[in-house]
């Protein structure tokens, strides 16, 4: 058998040949995949790098209900308009890091140059907070510094509690950071905080502790008065608050609170039925055209009262400066037990007074209080529209405005009326204090955000309007509709 060498050589050579061709190619094909696979690789990373420099709140959508992570536009726009540098420390060891503090901290951060977060381990940096107090610094407090000035936000602070008395538990029902670092940042950023004084010595109310958080949280700062122990009214008063006194004033303090008024002073005053004359309180009230009218005022319109009793007044709010804010978000006032506060027939034309609070027409007045027999209106008992809030302003120079503001309800002040009302009244007495005080600091007004449910307040009137649409009008309206269908049914 004779073997072709020539041809088995040439044969083979063409395979190689074909093997080499096939090699290019492939590696060619290759050549281009890697290529493109960097260029995407590439790409992903860039787009990867441009994304994580975007602010998060373009990138993570807060789903929470009560909107957690989010800060409101009034907190946007107020940093936006920011001048001074502002460094937020966060007092927290690593790995005990509150995710939504964490979280709302970026927040301010992205909204404005001029603020800076840093955080500060305590087991690091053991010393650091004793530069800005002297107590004991919780875990995910924060401290809020802009050039000398600083603030400590307890972490306890940012949390509401209440006590469930049937268990004994301590509940958490709010989230309040966002008005807490605003208020702080407010602080610091300010010159002058306004002083407000609360008249004692007469068995006046005692501020309730939610009004005396909100009005620290608002930059005031609350002090005690005594007028039988100072000369006068002091100098750096930015309004001077007095609440419900049982007893009446002396003519010297009365004397000289009308005197601080008269050089452009600002004066809060809430009254309250006693079955006592106060001719003292009555003459500062009276020097500005208003007193209190003698009685508690009855509802007689029952979508202006609530819970079956006619002296739980949900009072109508007129329009002014002060309540124009409330007005608009459609919020309510709980004024229960309230005297009228009348405007006198006769009083100096430099006055401007204006209703802050009205009852309907149907109101009437109760005088004898103590041996009153029923609710119902009765023909001794004076009808019409009673004023239970006022302002007064006079001009006294082109540097100086007299301010004064009446509410005939003590009530106002009470805690448990407040929750009624969702804190409408509060945000009443503070708007009312805003329009008196001369405050640096900005009041940002933001309220907590609820982890718990909000009270419904629904007059009387709506009350009973909506009972007979649910208990009446619709059982009946799916019964007629029923025997329909069992008629047509039954004919066919």
């Amino acid at each position: 058998m004779k073997i072709n060498i020539k041809k088995k050589l040439k044969s083979a050579g063409s395979t190689i040949k074909g093997m080499g061709s096939i090699d290019k190619k492939s590696l060619k094909n290759g050549s281009y995949s890697m290529g493109i696979t960097a260029i995407v690789i590439a790409v992903l990373v860039v787009i990867n790098l441009i994304v994580g420099q975007i602010p998060e709140k373009y990138t993570q959508v807060d789903v929470s209900t009560q909107k957690l992570y989010t800060i409101s536009d009034t907190t946007v726009k107020y940093l936006k308009d920011m001048n001074t540098d502002v460094t937020i420390y966060h007092i927290v060891q690593s790995g005990k890091e509150d995710s939504v503090l964490e979280k709302m901290l970026i927040r301010y951060e992205e909204e404005s140059k001029h603020i800076k977060v840093e955080k500060k381990d305590p087991v690091l940096y053991p010393n650091f907070t004793s530069q800005y107090t002297s107590d004991d610094v919780a875990d995910n407090s924060l401290i809020v510094v802009a050039g000398e000035k600083s603030k400590v936000i307890s972490y306890s602070d940012l949390y509401e509690t209440e006590m469930d008395y049937t268990t004994y538990q301590t509940n958490t029902t709010g989230f309040d950071g966002e008005g807490q670092i605003d208020s702080a940042i407010s602080y610091v950023t300010s010159e002058n905080l306004p002083v407000i004084y609360t008249l004692e010595g007469h068995e006046e109310l005692e501020l309730n502790s939610s009004l005396t958080d909100s009005l620290q949280k608002a930059n005031y700062d609350v002090q005690s008065l005594n007028l039988l122990t100072q000369d006068a009214v002091p100098e750096d008063t930015g309004c001077l608050l007095i609440a419900a006194p049982q007893k009446d004033l002396s003519e010297e303090e009365a004397q000289k609170i009308i005197t601080y008024m008269e050089a452009g002073g600002k004066v809060m005053i809430f009254t309250e039925y006693t079955g006592t004359d106060m001719p003292n309180l009555k003459s500062v009230l009276e020097n500005y055209g208003v007193t209190t009218g003698d009685g508690v005022i009855m509802e007689g319109d029952t979508g202006h009262y609530i819970m079956q009793r006619p002296y739980y007044i949900v009072p109508t709010i007129d329009s002014s400066d002060i309540t124009s804010d409330i007005k608009s978000n459609n919020r309510y006032v709980l004024a229960p037990i309230s005297q009228p506060v009348k405007t006198l027939s006769d009083y100096r034309d430099t006055l401007q007074i204006s209703s802050l609070l009205s009852t309907s027409d149907e109101a009437y007045i109760k005088t004898d209080v103590q041996n009153m027999t029923t609710y119902e209106k009765e023909d001794s008992d004076e009808e019409g529209s009673f004023q239970v809030g006022v302002s007064v302003t006079e001009q006294v120079d082109d540097d100086n405005t007299t301010q004064l503001v009446c509410f005939g309800c003590a009530s106002l002040l009470d805690e448990a009326t407040d929750q009624q009302v969702s804190g409408g009244n509060t945000d009443l007495v503070l708007a009312a204090l805003s329009w008196m005080c001369e405050n640096d600091a900005p009041v940002i007004d933001v309220t907590s955000k609820s982890l718990t449910m909000s009270y419904l307040t629904v007059p009387q009137f709506d009350a009973a309007y909506w009972s007979i649409i649910v208990c009446g009008v619709i059982p009946v309206a799916f019964l007629l509709i029923g025997t329909v269908i069992w008629f047509k049914r039954r004919k066919q």
